[in-house]
């Protein structure tokens, strides 16, 4: 985990307006928003590396509540266009939405209802077979 954190801050574009890491209290006041908790390596995630900016995908983050990376507001919009209820939103994309179950596995779920056979068994995998490799 901590080569990806590495990696993924070695390769971070410079913004003119960087992006910040949450503090505990704003993880958790996004689980309260979402009326769920996130699984263990999303909330690594998201306190260790959600400051990156790379490439064309967004994955959500939950330090500034504006944002169009929000992750309660992109969950719920996620849910609005029939992602499953169990799932929460990591990241929009072209096809559809990469999300979170509660084990920790991602799963890209494609507009129209069905997933893709693709499955990462955590955020981690996801982020060094495809965060990573589609800049």
């Amino acid at each position: 985990m901590q080569d990806l954190i590495d990696e993924l801050h070695e390769v971070a574009e410079s913004v003119p307006v960087p992006l910040e890491l949450p503090e505990h209290d704003q993880v958790v006041v996004a689980q309260e928003q979402i009326l769920m908790p996130l699984p263990t390596e999303f909330r690594e995630f998201l306190m260790e590396a959600s400051d990156v900016v790379y490439g064309t995908l967004e994955p959500v983050t939950v330090a500034d509540p504006l944002s169009h990376t929000y992750l309660p507001e992109v969950t719920a919009m996620a849910w609005s266009q029939g992602m499953p209820r169990e799932m929460v939103a990591l990241c929009e994309c072209r096809e559809g939405y990469y999300c979170v179950a509660q084990d920790g596995e991602v799963r890209l779920w494609q507009y129209g209802g069905d997933y893709d056979p693709d499955v990462w068994e955590n955020v981690w995998y996801w982020v060094r077979d495809v965060w990573l490799e589609c800049a």
